[in-house]
């Protein structure tokens, strides 16, 4: 009897233990699991070269999963002669905080001793904190710098207008040593000419280039004068201690003749005597970029008037230079004293034409003035031998 009631009492305990089980169960499934902490180092660049005689700045991130944590900062394998130093917030620091699903920023400074042979070097950086520790591999290159060297290229070297344009050119400077270079711009340009230079949109002519970088530089060239037409070498320097570069470009000049019609002694005027021709001193000029070729000349003038041309026809006026010609004016014989206008005009092969009004005064003949004053005189005789005669009666 007594074995009977032990057998049954494990029997339902046995029956109890069976229907609590899957309860228990659930409710551990319905609790959240505990991540283990854990510290995650990197960097962005974990292979680095550098030229000899430089330091070096390496960017670190942790981040901490689990806990926040602090981790102890420290270096293996670096080699012998380096200086190495953890900063934060500006200042030498030997351990960060890492917050929990956060990242903490570190940067390592590293000195190279002088003389240090070419090579690469490899050392390891470790974070280690109370419950969780990482390591991160670097690498460093150090190599022998490039020398010094500028290069200076543009696409279009030569550039086309007329005498007011401004010319601009579109060139490339690149620094293609491992040494930063301060720059300065100069320029050579022919008389009347100037030369300006931009980049980045401001005008310059010093500006900082960075080692293996390049620049845009916009090169700007104007005549301040009235150029005649034709092709004008432009050089530009750049200059940055050992190293330097020059740019040759082209401004062609295009221009067009500019006729302009004048006298000697700047009085667009001259006397004449009715039936009588008087020769007229004409002043030709080309104030114009380009010869003016096949320069014809002709007149209006008045009815019954003849004006002739010697020449006639000019074969060039350069540009800037000047050609005095003679116009042969004869009034008709009719003509009455006074004021009388002759346009002179003065055309080209191609479109420039030019004219200007010259006045000239029809005078009295001296001849017929003589004899005016003569028959006046023989009138006033006449009437007084009248009166001398006519008066004793």
């Amino acid at each position: 009897m007594r074995k009977l009631h032990m057998v049954l009492s494990w029997l339902l305990l046995a029956v109890l233990i069976a229907g609590l089980a899957p309860a228990l169960a659930v409710a551990q499934e319905g609790q959240p699991t505990e991540t283990p902490p854990s510290l995650t180092m990197y960097s962005d660049y974990p292979s680095m070269v550098i030229g000899m005689g430089e330091d070096v700045t390496i960017t670190l991130r942790l981040k901490a999963q689990g806990k926040a944590q602090v981790a102890h900062l420290d270096l293996r394998g670096l080699p012998e002669g380096w200086t190495a130093t953890f900063k934060g917030g500006g200042r030498a620091i030997k351990a960060v905080y890492v917050p929990l699903e956060d990242s903490a920023s570190v940067s390592l400074t590293l000195e190279l001793p002088d003389g240090v042979a070419s090579g690469t070097y490899a050392f390891t950086v470790t974070a280690r904190s109370d419950v969780a520790q990482a390591e991160w591999p670097l690498e460093v290159t150090v190599k022998e710098k490039a020398p010094s060297r500028l290069t200076f290229d543009t696409d279009l070297p030569l550039v086309t207008g007329s005498p007011n344009t401004t010319f601009r050119f579109t060139a490339t400077l690149k620094n293609e040593g491992d040494e930063d270079l301060m720059v300065n711009l100069t320029s050579e340009v022919p008389s009347g000419f100037g030369a300006t230079f931009r980049v980045a949109g401001q005008e310059t002519t010093s500006f900082p280039l960075e080692a293996n970088q390049s620049k845009t530089v916009s090169i700007e060239v104007k005549a301040y004068s009235n150029p005649t037409a034709g092709d004008y070498p432009i050089t530009v320097h750049a200059d940055a201690g050992s190293a330097s570069a020059s740019l040759s470009l082209t401004v062609r000049v295009t221009g067009s003749p500019d006729l302009k019609i004048s006298a000697p002694n700047g009085r667009l005027s001259a006397d004449a005597y009715a039936g009588k021709e008087a020769s007229v001193k004409v002043t030709i000029s080309n104030e114009g970029s380009a010869p003016a070729r096949g320069v014809r000349l002709s007149a209006s003038e008045p009815a019954n008037w003849t004006v002739e041309f010697d020449p006639k026809e000019i074969a060039e006026i350069p540009a800037g230079q000047e050609v005095e010609v003679t116009a042969k004016i004869r009034p008709a014989e009719k003509a009455v004293a006074g004021d009388y206008m002759v346009t002179v005009r003065a055309s080209t092969e191609g479109t420039a034409t030019e004219s200007a009004d010259f006045r000239i005064t029809v005078r009295t003949s001296t001849l017929w003035g003589v004899v005016g004053v003569a028959l006046i005189a023989i009138a006033v005789g006449v009437v007084a031998l009248a009166v001398m005669r006519f008066g004793r009666r």
